[in-house]
């Protein structure tokens, strides 16, 4: 705590600095966090019952905020939030997310992610780059009653901007560091009344930051892309229709890691990751006097490409390519009503899922050597085995159908300055993963005879392990709420909720599970069985919060607070196996709490400057876990940072000439850590503060913003793992400037 207030008080000259030379204008009010009940003009809020204050976790942005910090995506969002923290590491497909002290690295996501109420339910698809994002609201804690399976830490609503609320061109050009540039190009207008359209995309690209020193090259390279539409037709005021439709594209080097033992990234095998996505949601709406339907019919897409030097050495030892087409279409059926101070809504939700994925790993000539021949052949003993081959293919395919049912109700009632709200959920899934996992090889038995190996006998191997198995899943799951609003600015609440995460299988783990079984053929250990280790269960918890509300010196300060305590059971953790294993499994850790504080301001004392900060505290610890190696009772959850930090000063004035209409001066810190990187808690990534600074010049043509980002050129890292034995992390980015003009042309 002393080193966050330290790093604090570092960042107040900066912040004073670049306001020193303010003066007086009007600033349109805005919220950081608002803990609020959210109202009916956002179709993000389908799912909101609440018509008052009813205090909860909920963090909002709107575009001014959007713009100015300049956020494209989920990614920007992180350390703004209280509690919420995603990272930067490997590519765009390794879109971890931690909320409150608990996540995970790959599979089922801890946050359900919406996009104009399409919901992605696919973590790998949630790193993408918008423009024209409208409004982004996050809700921390558990909304497994209205959202599902994969809310277990809350939920992201993202809309774009409506053709029914503007007309026009909007348009963005970037440049900066490491020759990165974005362009993105809209155009918005009515083909009715009461009718619009929207059409436009986006590009970016970067050469990166980090070269590796096998090929002289950057590794981090990205070119992305993305075209929109969106219709939007409201022919009546209890009619409304909105369809959103997008591809984008990726194609990435990533995966900068960095060995701590020499410290060089230096690997001699190809990594990149290449994705295509497609998506397409329709949203309708009746609007009765006192009730409203609603229907969101989403389709999405995923055709990706994950190939990797996976022990990231310059030695020969195994790759991966993991190549995977997945189909999704999801309906949602929402019923609202209100009956005088009673309030509901219910509905009924399904999805069906598919997915076709295969993951040879390669072994190489050296990883065949060291990792084979070397454990099976005793030294010094006349009898020694050699592969046939100097390359070996184990293959995996898989194909895994998932689907789902859900009903779920919502009471709320007001009483005097009372609300008091009870939902519930009843949810059926069922997953299904048929296998096919195989190597066809050989090796040759030879005997020592002087200096010469005289070939003995030759033994082909074809391993064939085939199956189909599946995972049913029967969940209800509860929430209660309470509030009471002493007066239209202040309010307290409690929130008592279960959450829920899908189950899964460790599809990762079976070319490990083929070696494995190729060493106990030659008479070694065979480590693992298919059974034990291919699935892994569903992770549950109770989620308990405290929130308050309040608006302080004439509603210039808006305070949020949040106090939880977390008692998750069966947490799903990342482990990578011990030993010379390629894979990575996920496990379920016996139980976990997690408790904390959330505070959130802003600070609006004239009509020129606005101060916004938020402080999250997240200690999670494991109750009941033991990784095999140890007893890791009491130690911190990994890869989950301890505090997030962010404050940010803002000074803004009307100009009043022929070029310069106004200015807009920002200075702001983000803060994370500490972040442990396993369970034994042996090693961590310390607090750090990244500090940045940005300029905008408001012209009668465009918006010129200068910009700067880690300005102080902190080192840190963002990624931490073990491979074969090896250690490596992935640093951040490094120092970063740049400008941005934006040009808005409204009709």
């Amino acid at each position: 705590m002393k080193k966050i207030l330290l790093c604090l008080c570092r960042c107040l000259p900066a912040l004073v600095a670049i306001t020193g030379a303010a003066s007086a204008s009007a600033v349109e009010s805005e919220y950081l966090d608002s803990v609020v009940g959210l109202d009916e003009v956002s179709v993000s809020v389908i799912k909101s019952t609440s018509q008052v204050m009813f205090p909860s976790s909920v963090s909002e942005l709107n575009m001014d905020m959007i713009e100015r910090f300049d956020i494209d995506g989920v990614k920007g969002v992180s350390e703004i939030v209280p509690n919420f923290y995603m990272p930067q590491y490997g590519s765009r497909m390794t879109s971890s997310i931690y909320v409150r002290g608990l996540g995970t690295r790959i599979d089922q996501p801890i946050v359900a992610l919406n996009v104009d109420n399409v919901p992605m339910l696919n973590k790998d698809s949630y790193d993408f780059t918008f423009a024209d994002i409208d409004r982004i609201e996050v809700v921390r804690g558990p909304q497994s009653i209205l959202y599902g399976r994969n809310s277990i830490g809350g939920v992201i609503n993202m809309s774009t901007l409506s053709p029914l609320r503007y007309q026009g061109v909007r348009a963005m050009a970037e440049y900066g560091s490491g020759n990165s540039w974005r362009g993105a190009l809209s155009v918005y207008g009515k083909l009715s009344p009461v009718l619009g359209l929207s059409a436009g995309g986006s590009y970016y690209s970067t050469d990166g930051f980090f070269r590796n020193l096998y090929t002289g090259k950057k590794v981090d390279t990205d070119r992305s892309w993305n075209a929109r539409t969106k219709l939007a037709w409201h022919p009546s005021s209890s009619f409304l229709l909105e369809n959103s439709a997008w591809v984008s594209s990726t194609r990435q080097g990533g995966y900068p890691y960095q060995s701590l033992a020499t410290g060089e990234i230096n690997h001699n095998d190809t990594c990149f990751y290449n994705r295509t996505t497609v998506t397409d949601g329709l949203t309708v709406r009746y609007f009765g006097d006192n009730l409203s339907l609603s229907s969101i019919t989403a389709f999405q897409y995923i055709n990706d490409n994950m190939t990797l030097d996976q022990d990231f050495l310059p030695e020969d030892y195994f790759t991966l390519t993991q190549k995977r087409h997945e189909w999704t279409l999801t309906q949602d059926f929402i019923v609202k009503g209100s009956a005088g101070a009673y309030k509901y809504l219910g509905g009924l939700f399904g999805f069906y899922k598919r997915g076709n994925m295969s993951a040879p790993v390669t072994f190489k000539d050296y990883g065949i050597k060291t990792l084979i021949e070397d454990n099976a052949n005793t030294p010094g003993s006349p009898m020694q085995i050699k592969w046939d081959e100097r390359s070996m293919l184990l293959a995996s395919d898989f194909v895994s159908p998932n689907w789902g049912l859900a009903a779920y109700h919502k009471s709320e009632y007001d009483w005097g300055r009372w609300t008091a709200s009870l939902g519930l959920r009843l949810a059926f899934e069922r997953t299904t993963l048929d296998y096919h996992s195989y190597v066809n090889t050989g090796m040759t038995i030879y005997r020592q005879q002087g200096p010469v190996m005289i070939p003995i006998k030759q033994i082909p191997i074809n391993l064939d392990l085939s199956d189909r198995m599946h995972l049913t899943s029967l969940q209800l799951l509860p929430e209660l709420k309470l509030s009471y609003n002493f007066n239209r600015h202040t309010a307290v609440g409690v929130v008592v909720s279960k959450g829920y995460k899908a189950g899964g299988y460790n599809t990762q783990m079976f070319s490990d599970i083929l070696q494995q079984s190729l060493m106990g053929m030659m008479g070694g250990e065979q480590k693992y069985d298919v059974d034990e280790i291919i699935s892994y269960d569903p992770e549950k918890s109770w989620n308990y919060e405290l929130n308050a509300t309040t608006s302080l010196f004439g509603n210039t300060l808006d305070l949020d607070l949040s106090l939880f305590f977390i008692d998750s059971r069966d947490q799903q953790m990342t482990m990578f196996p011990e030993g010379t294993t390629t894979g990575r499994v996920m496990a379920n850790a016996g139980r976990t709490h997690s408790k904390g504080v959330e505070i959130s301001a802003v600070w609006r004392p004239d009509s020129h400057f606005t101060v916004n900060a938020s402080y999250g505290h997240a200690d999670a610890r494991f109750r009941r876990f033991d990784n095999g190696i140890v007893d890791c009772r009491g130690n911190h959850v990994p890869y989950a940072p301890v505090n997030t930090l962010f404050g940010s000063l803002t000074y803004r004035t009307d100009i009043s000439s022929k070029w310069l209409k106004g200015i807009e001066a920002n200075a702001n810190c983000r803060g994370v850590g500490q972040i442990y990187w396993d369970e034994e808690n042996t090693v961590k990534q310390p607090f750090y503060v990244l500090a940045g600074l940005s300029v905008n010049f408001r012209t009668a043509v465009a918006d010129v913003e200068l910009w700067g980002e880690n300005i102080t050129g902190t080192k840190y890292s963002t990624f931490y793992f073990e491979s074969i034995g090896n250690r490596f992390v992935q640093r951040g980015n490094p120092r970063r400037f740049g400008v941005t003009f934006r040009f808005d042309f409204a009709m």
